[in-house]
């Protein structure tokens, strides 16, 4: 057995020896007025999968406080959620601040009476731990996830067996609420939410202005980055495609983006014949505020797709490697394409096909 493993066996059976909690009754819904929800380990848009979960806790618990953990990574997607009514950013770089360690403990020494530490893709054993040292009269959380055990399941009052496999093709937000729903709350609403106010959407109309080449001409936005590059749509694609747009409808267009964009914005500002503004570095809620107001917006697999998903705006959501039927945003104005693993792989003409449905409505 090598060092690590012997290290990993010690921890494991020291912190099963001082912190395990034994298994408890479901406390009575009329009791919880206070609940955390752990979700600092997650990636921007599995986060805003977790709306449906924020959802289904208040309309569970009716004027229930519901506090949040997040992580540097992916606080600004909840920054504005109406149902969150306070986030703490679980930041591991400022653990030797004692200001911040002192803002930490007394968040954990809240009075919850329930908390909840979700899980979709993986166990975050900090995550865990964090639902652990949080002073609350009841903990749920994973038990495994996919066959695979959680190893510190025992820090929770009942642990959930997490598991894909059973339907492989559900919604990331239906699969995330399979975690409460044995305790009784659930929601039917499955959609994402981001909230934004009167100033996002002045800078959001500020720009469109800016942009504007005539009256009742239709606004497309385009995102045309990804930070994973199989997710990525070639940009000589995107080119074509708003060309071929423009060739057959009244649009003015944009694209959405930032610093880690630069390749493909600088690529497509330079080689496209179309005058197209980039919306650069904005935050979430300015982002979403510019969406609701387009007519269309087609995107990579990525973040902004999710932002985009949360608005009322058509949408075309393109994708090589992941499985839409899991990702993919919710509603009936929402299209998503993918034709193989290979993103590559997807025409022009099958978006362009999609574009023509949508734009038909």
């Amino acid at each position: 057995m090598s060092v690590h493993k012997i290290l990993s066996s010690i921890f494991i059976y020291t912190a099963k020896a001082f912190l395990s909690v034994d298994e408890k009754t479901v406390p009575d819904h009329s009791v919880i007025k206070n609940v955390l929800i752990v979700r600092q380990h997650n990636q921007f848009g599995d986060l805003l999968a977790s709306v449906s979960l924020f959802r289904a806790v208040k309309e569970t618990f009716i004027n229930c406080k519901l506090t949040v953990i997040t992580s540097p990574q992916n606080c600004y997607a909840v920054s504005k959620n109406k149902y969150i009514d306070e986030q703490f950013v679980f930041d591991k770089k400022k653990l030797f601040n004692p200001d911040y360690i002192y803002r930490l403990l007394n968040l954990l020494r809240g009075r919850y009476d329930l908390v909840i530490v979700p899980v979709t893709v993986a166990i975050s054993d900090t995550s865990c731990f964090i639902g652990r040292f949080a002073h609350a009269g009841f903990r749920i959380g994973p038990g495994s996830l996919n066959g695979k055990i959680n190893e510190f399941s025992f820090l929770f009052h009942k642990s959930i067996d997490m598991n894909w496999d059973i339907k492989p093709e559900r919604h990331v937000s239906d699969f995330g609420l399979d975690i409460v729903r044995p305790f009784g709350i659930n929601t039917d609403n499955f959609k994402s939410e981001i909230s934004f106010d009167k100033y996002d959407e002045k800078t959001a109309e500020e720009f469109l202005n800016s942009i504007s080449t005539g009256d009742n001409k239709l606004i497309i936005g385009l995102h045309i980055g990804a930070g994973k590059p199989p997710n990525r749509w070639p940009v000589e694609k995107f080119i074509s495609l708003a060309e071929l747009i423009n060739e057959n409808y009244n649009a003015d267009f944009y694209l959405t983006g930032s610093s880690s964009d630069e390749n493909e914005l600088n690529q497509f500002c330079s080689s496209s014949k179309l005058k197209c503004e980039i919306f650069l570095n904005k935050k979430i809620p300015e982002v979403a505020a510019l969406i609701s107001k387009s007519s269309l917006f087609i995107t990579n697999d990525t973040g902004v797709m999710h932002v985009a998903g949360a608005t009322n705006t058509a949408q075309i959501s393109l994708f090589g490697p992941t499985n839409p039927n899991n990702w993919a945003p919710i509603g009936v104005n929402k299209l998503f394409i993918k034709q193989s693993d290979s993103i590559n792989e997807i025409a022009v003409k099958d978006v362009f096909n999609s574009v023509q449905k949508l734009l038909s409505k």
